[in-house]
């Protein structure tokens, strides 16, 4: 496949190359004496030069060899005595809306940390503005030298006739979107019952996929690890992030799935099963390393795909085992090999030079040859992108929200109490429980139960206006005093509110329509913090740095208020996402996400 991501495509200047290697024309960049980790073979090579020409590695000086012969008057030369040089880090798999910033800020936050590739799947806009939006989205990444591949969505619904969205994909625009010179795969087939249930549209889409000599990258959390993971991989989807456990991981493994190993801000899935893959001894050439999701607070204090690798090695696996997972394995998946993944002759010039293969600190950071990081600092900026106004207005719920809003009926009840379905939520997991709780009723009405940690919850379609429709369930599991809103929740990021009491989450609904959309924390009648997210309800047109202060802010005020779960704005944005088990909240009602089947929220 062709590669739009490089400077200078290879046959423009292979005989370039091929003169710098024989030191006939200087190179434009010498690493000297760097330790260099070579993915290829999984070793060290101590003592290494690397010499760059046309954005591209011209020259290794191993095995004793150096490139002296290829430094001239104006090359420029980087002492490297101490460091290692690596590839450049790939992210598998990111949902850059979930940073809550454009992906141009987004460069920002992760280049430093020695990222150059990130294969991004932009359904959260797409929920909101479909394939236009995913375009001008991607027309501001275009402003770094990050390499922003595409892998649109395939899921917009997420799962067809449960929830309401703001726009829908089809089969006929992933085939023109495969004509596009970012995309070099399917984003993530999330509706794999349409695919078991052979579904015209989804599997039109994995089709036009296929035919343009692209991969169809996966999300298959269902148990059934027989017929349907074999009927699923066989259709042609060939990579799966959703992995809860090494069972898992091996089932898929064993299918020849490529298996993306993820650690992102909420879902902390490498502690689950990495140190069992190691144990096992288990060839992990079609293993891959990714986030999913990565909130700002964590980019900006704790990094990107260094983080991932540091927990890896912490976690047992082998450090240049761990960059192949994030390099090579990753190239070789997406058919980029050729140019990507690995510092030998040929390949792109996307290196980073760490302080070790403990801490994976980037001490410097290059793409196509050029430096464009150092000492954990990005060399290049953008200013603030113009966003048009069809993005920044997109919270309409044709409605102004009052605490009469919230008021859940249950009719024919007497007062006393009355058994509903709940979501149960397990901290630092995407998977619900379905469980059945008690809470009280007064007046005709249910109430939250917040002594025995039983919130309720509301999502209002945010998309159609006055045409849209609002449900409500409960949750357990969040132990806080006030209400919670949010317009991201996954996928169709409709409005979503929890809380204990009718006023609080009438005021934390009516300060995000205000606003366009965002996160806010409200307690007795007071905000406690707001993250104000305008573009599409889902990312900031301010500095990364100042919304994952907001962020922080908010995530004091969650804590104020009573809980103590990891991430859970993470939690808390999927409690709508219908693909994944076991019970979910969409604006038309519960979801049974085993069965795909609505079920009743008063249980007889």
């Amino acid at each position: 496949m062709r590669n739009n991501f490089c400077k200078v495509p290879l046959w423009e200047c292979n005989d370039d190359l091929a003169r710098v290697a024989l030191g006939e024309r200087p190179a434009d960049l010498v690493i000297r004496h760097a330790s260099l980790v070579s993915v290829t073979t999984r070793e060290i090579l101590p003592d290494a030069d690397i010499a760059v020409a046309c954005g591209r590695v011209a020259y290794l000086g191993i095995g004793g060899h150096t490139a002296e012969h290829c430094i001239g008057p104006k090359s420029r030369v980087i002492d490297a005595t101490g460091l290692y040089a690596a590839p450049g880090l790939m992210d598998s798999h990111i949902h850059v809306e979930s940073a809550m910033v454009g992906v141009a800020e987004y460069a920002r936050a992760v280049v430093p940390h020695g990222t150059t590739a990130i294969f991004c799947d932009p359904h959260e806009v797409a929920n909101v503005r479909g394939m236009s939006g995913v375009r001008e989205m991607f027309e501001d990444a275009r402003r770094t030298p990050l390499k922003a591949m595409m892998t649109p969505p395939s899921c917009v619904p997420a799962v067809t006739d449960v929830e309401d969205t703001g726009a829908s994909v089809t089969a006929r625009d992933i085939e023109e979107a495969m004509g596009w010179d970012n995309v070099v795969a399917l984003g993530e087939m999330m509706n794999f019952p349409g695919i078991l249930a052979h579904e015209d549209n989804a599997l039109g889409e994995v089709r036009a996929t296929l035919a343009a000599d692209r991969v169809v990258t996966g999300h298959f959390p269902s148990p059934d690890r027989d017929r349907a993971l074999a009927a699923y991989v066989a259709s042609g989807v060939s990579s799966c992030h959703e992995s809860g456990s090494f069972e898992e991981v091996l089932a898929k493994l064993r299918m020849g799935m490529h298996v993306q190993l993820r650690q992102g801000s909420a879902w902390l899935n490498l502690p689950g099963y990495l140190p069992q893959l190691v144990d096992a001894g288990v060839d992990t050439r079609l293993c891959l390393l990714c986030t999913d999701d990565c909130h700002p607070e964590t980019l900006v204090g704790d990094g990107h795909m260094d983080r991932v690798l540091r927990t890896s090695v912490e976690l047992g696996l082998d450090p240049v085992t761990a960059l192949q997972m994030c390099t090579i394995n990753c190239a070789e998946y997406f058919g980029l090999a050729h140019d990507l993944g690995s510092v030998t002759p040929g390949k792109c010039a996307d290196i980073v030079l760490l302080d070790n293969l403990r801490d994976f600190r980037a001490r410097a950071v290059i793409i196509d040859g050029e430096l464009v990081a150092q000492d954990g600092r990005a060399l290049f900026d953008v200013p603030p992108y113009v966003w048009p106004d069809w993005m920044t207005h997109t919270v309409d719920l044709g409605l102004a929200p009052t605490a009469e809003t919230f008021r859940v009926p249950a009719p024919g009840h007497p007062d006393g109490t009355a058994r509903v379905r709940a979501m149960g939520i397990e901290p630092g997991d995407t998977l619900t429980r379905d469980v059945v709780v008690e809470v009280p009723v007064r007046d005709g009405t249910l109430l939250a139960s917040p002594a025995e940690d039983v919130l309720k919850v509301a999502v209002f379609d945010r998309h159609h206006g006055g045409a849209g429709t609002h449900s409500f369930g409960f949750v357990t599991g969040f132990g806080i005093h006030g209400a919670l809103a949010q317009t991201v929740s996954h996928d169709a990021h409709n409005l979503l509110v929890m809380g204990d009491n009718d006023e609080d989450m009438a005021l934390a609904a009516r300060t995000l329509v205000d606003c366009g959309g965002g996160e806010v924390a409200v307690a007795d009648g007071e905000v406690l913090a707001l993250v104000e997210l305008p573009v599409c309800g889902l990312m900031s047109t301010e500095r990364v740095e100042v919304v994952a202060e907001k962020v922080a802010a908010a995530r004091r005020a969650w804590a104020q208020m009573g809980c103590r779960m990891p991430s859970p704005f993470m939690t808390m944005g999927v409690m709508s996402l219908a693909c994944v088990p076991e019970l979910r909240l969409t604006n038309r009602g519960y979801v049974n996400c085993l069965t795909f089947e609505m079920e009743d929220l008063l249980v007889e």
